[in-house]
């Protein structure tokens, strides 16, 4: 078991573990930037335990969901070990991992930013490794006897007939087996318009010309959807192949993110409308061609700049580079709305 630990460890941080110094050293800069930026938020101990714990088991479940590892796992369930050790080693890998790049983060910027005595740390990381632990007991009770074939990334059952998943299908369907298989980006894009909905009560204070730009960029914030072909290799592979690939793909997607986009910021502009009044049809118009901007933003970037070296697809959903549409975004709705 130590031997796999090790095996999943090194996957996941490197062979010699640069990745673990690259992150220790920005959550270090992160801590002392924010300490000596003299920032300073009271947080509640019992809130700090409670962040603790559910961003824990959240990303742990989201670590354990994800279907990059599959090939990985499938190869070490060829080895001649047994299943559960194999199970027992990549969720302690998998835990360790969460631990130290999200927890450890989110435990520096606490203790940078408010007066954090060593206790509710220590409180914190037993929060943390509790929820990490439930996590790992809630998912495997939700699989229970499908152990192999999750280990394997494939359905329960018999052996299912290879298929090839880049058959000759309209756009359209593929776009909606795609989101069905992974209902996490369509709960994620769900949120969003809910946020979309509440969000003009959330500033109540604030005038509308500062509260529009600010709506219409976390709405633009839409990781999941906007990193497709980062994270299918295979899919970009195959796409950037095939004669046409591009063409066939990029303008469907791109479709795709607009209307996901312009029905977030509809609610907003619905919301804000009833609660203060003050929409007019240029305002509208306006806000239809950011969000078609912004689709178009998200496309190229994904096209050009895909993102490479993830390892969990947690890592891939927070790469910095989803802000960087929302602050065009941001930009141009400033000088709209003023």
């Amino acid at each position: 078991m130590r031997m796999m630990f090790k095996a999943w460890v090194k996957k996941l941080f490197g062979a010699d573990y640069r990745r673990l110094a690259r992150i220790i050293f920005t959550e270090l800069v992160v801590f002392w930037g924010l300490r000596l930026g003299e920032i300073s938020i009271r947080i509640l101990p019992q809130a700090l335990w409670l962040m603790s714990g559910v961003s824990a088991a959240a990303l742990m479940w989201q670590a354990l969901s994800a279907k990059d590892n599959a090939a990985y796992l499938q190869h070490m369930r060829m080895l001649p070990y047994d299943e559960w050790k194999i199970i027992v080693s990549y969720a302690a890998a998998l835990g360790c991992y969460v631990f130290l790049t999200k927890t450890v983060l989110l435990l520096a910027v606490a203790a940078a930013v408010s007066d954090v005595t060593p206790f509710e740390i220590a409180v914190s990381i037993s929060f943390a490794v509790g929820g990490l632990l439930l996590a790992v007991g809630c998912f495997l009770g939700k699989n229970r006897g499908t152990t192999g074939s999750w280990l394997c990334g494939l359905p329960s059952g018999k052996s299912p007939r290879r298929r090839n998943t880049y058959q000759r299908y309209a756009m359209r369907r593929y776009f909606f087996r795609y989101l069905t298989e992974h209902k996490n980006y369509l709960a994620n894009t769900a949120i969003l318009w809910g946020v979309a909905a509440v969000l003009p009560f959330l500033f109540p204070q604030m005038e509308s010309r500062y509260v529009i730009p600010v709506g219409l960029a976390v709405l633009t914030v839409n990781t999941p959807m906007g990193t497709l072909l980062s994270a299918d290799p295979a899919l970009e592979q195959a796409v950037r192949l095939l004669p046409g690939g591009g063409r066939m793909f990029l303008a469907p997607y791109g479709l795709l993110l607009f209307c996901g986009n312009l029905l977030a910021d509809s609610i907003f502009l619905g919301s804000l409308q009833l609660y203060r009044g003050g929409v007019t049809g240029f305002l509208a118009v306006a806000v239809g061609c950011l969000a078609l901007l912004g689709a178009m933003g998200s496309v190229l970037l994904e096209w050009f700049w895909p993102v490479r070296g993830w390892r969990v697809e947690s890592d891939l959903w927070h790469h910095p580079r989803k802000y960087v549409i929302p602050a065009a975004v941001l930009l141009l709705a400033v000088w709209v709305c003023f």
